[in-house]
């Protein structure tokens, strides 16, 4: 352990030399703002380097270790008053913008986040990017004479689901240079938390890139490398129907490895760049979520199963040794559930995938009360990898059926562009064909049939027991069902326009989707709602309208809001209490 104060610390890196640790954290800040602290490897407590009112949220090491780039958060006006001119009732606020709030940043005013240089030695910082832009994921060029960062600037950035990739020379008042410009195709190189790689001879640049704008994150992502120097980018993946992430380039510059996400699996790839086949250097029934190549070509990974939590592993002659034991006790003082792949066909024949997961002591034979768990996303997928939802409630005596319907990822384009602007129909068709394979086999109790979901997961809840009776009790998490309530309340403007079309011009789809809702009194199911206070991804108001809803319909229904708490409940007495509500509400209706 490195550290030991009350506040949180994070955004780790270590400089290249080896003699410090950066990170952030908002330890003794008046306006818990994050800043960049410094700690020495040879001892010493850590000390804080920046003090910008806004805060620090990114940071990159130089590759000589003098310097760091720093993402900065310009401050909120309020925070420059004084103590003592501070006004007691906050000033108003005004709006100008499209896209207005985000969610964990809320309301979105004309502060920006900009690029910085510091020098550690003089402990001077630099503006590197002025301008009414907002830049993320700074990289250094091996030679440490450019940076490649990630931004859009068009003439209303709001309006635009783009992001470009720049360069800029690492001096004061040097110009960035665009290097992506691929007119109608979505590049989100905030994406999977990817930053541009540079390859060691510093010539080309790692990035990911999307397909057409309009299916914005339903499209799979590619890898693709474009010079430096500027000029037309390459896509390497471009036959491979998977999503890719996390490029870094290999030492001899000969290849990229990435992760790579398949059906219910995340394998660590090669991607050579002579155009050769995709090397998969680790495969198997895991989840690999993190990868880096040392020295020698040594590789180290962060690996899950759905009986391991993650841990670090480092790849030797093809086999992976364990690194780290953290989790040890855990697993070995409790009884955990089994988690079995599952395959079933929907309705119309498509092939869908998903897990049982099975209480300790497991009888074959013997009907369970079963839940059926919907994720996120849409474009997210159950994964082989370890779940403590799963197992606490596997834990306490449930079935878990956990599937993966049509616009999950892992299955490729076509199968997560099936529910484009067609939410609720073949999603709800395919979690529902997963609870008949599980009635038929004699796994689930068709009486005790319970149903849930954060988000997406939520939505398609609402969606299923609308239309589907058989579900004795449901949770639906930060959710939608009156799509239109959704238009200009939360963060996801430019998605409904380029998805449904504005309402006003699109009205039948927008009325079409929000089924759930305007059709309530077909709910019958017992539903809890929950959600965060200050969620603007999905807000409170849409939980607030379906508890409502089904409270006027006479129906057993509750609303739990989570004060303080964005879409994510981070809060660990927050997460706790989610967990045993989900029990209890489950227990009531299931046992």
């Amino acid at each position: 352990r490195l550290t030991s104060g009350p506040e949180s610390e994070h955004t780790p890196r270590w400089s290249p030399d080896g003699k410090y640790l950066a990170f952030l954290t908002d330890r003794g800040d008046a306006n818990e703002a994050d800043q960049a602290w410094l700690l020495n490897r040879a001892g010493g407590e850590a000390e804080r380097i920046t003090e910008f009112t806004g805060g620090v949220s990114d940071l990159a090491w130089s590759p000589d270790s003098r310097r760091l780039a720093l993402v900065v958060d310009d401050a909120d006006p309020a925070d420059t008053i004084s103590d003592s001119t501070k006004r007691k009732t906050p000033p108003p606020i005004v709006i100008d913008r499209f896209q207005f709030m985000s969610d964990y940043e809320g309301y979105l005013g004309r502060a920006r986040h900009h690029l910085y240089l510091l020098d550690l030695e003089s402990r001077k910082t630099t503006l590197l990017t002025p301008g009414d832009y907002d830049e993320s994921m700074p990289s250094w060029s091996p030679d440490g004479r450019s940076i490649a960062f990630v931004s859009k600037r068009a003439s209303d950035p709001d309006r635009t689901l783009t992001y470009d990739l720049y360069a800029i020379d690492a001096e004061p008042g040097a110009a960035p240079r665009r290097l992506t410009d691929v007119e109608g195709v979505y590049i989100d190189l905030t994406l999977f938390d990817s930053p541009p790689a540079w390859s060691p001879d510093g010539k080309w640049i790692a990035y990911l890139q999307g397909g057409p704008s309009r299916l914005f994150y339903f499209a799979v992502q590619k890898l693709a490398i474009v010079p430096a120097a500027g000029g037309v980018p390459r896509i390497l993946t471009d036959a491979l129907d998977r999503n890719v992430w996390l490029p870094q380039w290999n030492a001899d510059g000969t290849g990229i490895n990435v992760l790579l996400e398949d059906d219910r699996a995340v394998h660590l790839a090669r991607i050579p760049l002579n155009g050769g086949k995709v090397q998969r250097v680790i495969e198997g029934r895991q989840v690999v979520s993190a990868h880096v190549e040392g020295p020698a070509g040594r590789i180290a990974v962060l690996s899950s199963t759905p009986q391991r939590p993650a841990e670090l592993f480092a790849l030797e002659s093809g086999q992976l040794r364990p690194l780290t034991h953290e989790n040890d006790a855990l697993v070995s003082e409790r009884s955990l559930a089994t988690v079995e792949e599952i395959s079933f066909r929907s309705r119309d024949g498509t092939l869908i995938g998903g897990f049982l997961v099975k209480p300790p002591g497991y009888r074959p034979g013997t009907r369970y009360p079963t839940i059926l768990r919907i994720h996120g996303g849409p474009d997210e997928q159950y994964q082989l990898e370890f779940d403590e939802q799963f197992q606490v409630l596997a834990g306490h005596g449930y079935v878990v059926l956990a599937t993966n319907p049509r616009g999950s990822e892992g299955r490729g384009e076509k199968f997560s562009t099936a529910i484009y602007a067609d939410w609720g129909n073949k999603d709800a068709q395919d979690v529902l064909a997963g609870v008949d394979y599980a009635v038929a086999n004699a796994v689930a109790d068709p009486a005790r049939l319970g149903i849930g979901g954060w988000s997406y997961g939520a939505i398609l809840t609402n969606y299923v027991i609308a239309q589907d009776t058989r579900f004795k009790a449901a949770t639906s998490g930060a959710g939608i069902s009156n799509i239109l309530a959704g238009y200009g309340t939360d963060q996801y403007v430019r998605e409904y326009e380029a998805e449904l079309g504005p309402p006003w011009g699109n009205t039948d789809l927008w009325l079409k989707l929000s089924f759930p809702f305007l059709h309530a009194d077909r709910i019958v199911t017992p539903t809890l709602f929950l959600c965060g206070q200050k969620d603007m991804n999905v807000p409170l108001i849409n939980s607030e309208q379906m508890y409502q809803a089904l409270k006027s319909l006479g129906r057993e229904t509750e609303l739990v809001i989570y004060p303080g708490q964005w879409h994510g409940i981070d809060k660990p007495s927050y997460v706790k209490d989610r967990l045993q509500r989900y029990l209890d509400w489950y227990d009531k209706y299931l046992r």
